[in-house]
């Protein structure tokens, strides 16, 4: 946040510690470009297992004894150690060799370490800042509230869908009613087409016999046009799932499909009643 976002992958970055802290440290920075970095440990040990995992990034180990001298090249210096006494005072940083303008002309000094790595005095030095544990108590505390209206929107979102599902679903209930209707239909017509033929005779053309066909599919699709789209439940309001159940149970009377419907009509009932509260 506090450098210029073409410096992210070019800025010298130093950590020192490579403990849990200063692992996560270096995710980050990887995570955010960074494929260059010098980290500062008592042994080279827990530095080289960083290293064999992320193995496209380069891990310079430079040990404790170099420290003040890493911080002259470096642009960034995160600490995160366990040390009781402060690593950076202001006699420490005073006479670093100040940093390139492309990186803001200022060398940060992130100190998530409690107790504090970096006394406070370094504020007072000229082209240094200084940000601890308070200030990322503020970035924390801005991303929580990034996370939650973000969850709010997923949460609309999902919403959203499991209405759409739940309609979907409620509507695969009216399939065995459809299929019947349609199967219903298919039978009359084939009787009434087969008669229809037998009378014109067994001399008829192809090409008649196939618009005969058409013909009465076409009928039938349009006749059934209406009726089917009485039978699909979008699951909005219970005005259209009190219809649909009607035309379900008026539908099996006229055409006696014999449709099993009690486990719908539970499903549609208990819907209405949640939909009613």
């Amino acid at each position: 946040m506090k450098l210029p976002e073409s410096a992210h992958a070019t800025a010298r970055m130093l950590v020192i510690g490579a403990g849990k802290m200063g692992k996560l440290v270096i995710k980050h920075l990887v995570a955010k470009g960074c494929t260059k970095m010098v980290v500062v440990n008592r042994s080279e040990e827990r530095v080289a297992a960083i290293r064999e995992e992320l193995k496209d990034v380069e891990i310079i180990y430079k040990p404790l004894v170099e420290m003040l001298t890493c911080a002259a090249e470096a642009d960034v210096v995160f600490t995160s150690t366990a040390s009781e006494a402060p690593l950076f005072l202001k006699e420490h940083v005073k006479d670093l060799p100040p940093v390139g303008p492309e990186v803001g002309g200022v060398r940060l000094f992130i100190d998530i370490s409690v107790p504090r790595n970096v006394g406070s005095c370094v504020t007072d030095v000229e082209g240094a800042r200084v940000y601890n544990v308070d200030d990322l108590k503020e970035v924390v505390a801005a991303n929580k509230e990034d996370r939650l209206r973000k969850a709010m929107e997923a949460q609309a979102i999902i919403s959203e869908e499991s209405k759409q599902f739940e309609a979907w679903r409620d509507s695969l209930e009216t399939v065995p009613t459809i299929k019947k209707l349609r199967a219903y239909a298919e039978r009359i017509r084939l009787a009434e087409l087969d008669k229809c033929l037998s009378k014109m005779g067994d001399d008829i053309p192809k090409k008649t016999r196939r618009a005969v066909d058409d013909l009465s599919r076409g009928i039938v699709n349009k006749l059934l046009h209406g009726p089917m789209q009485h039978l699909r439940c979008d699951g909005s309001d219970s005005r259209t799932l009190s219809e649909t159940l009607e035309n379900m149970h008026a539908l099996n009377r006229m055409f006696s499909l014999e449709t099993e419907l009690s486990i719908l009509e539970e499903k549609i009932r208990a819907k209405e009643k949640q939909i009613q509260k």
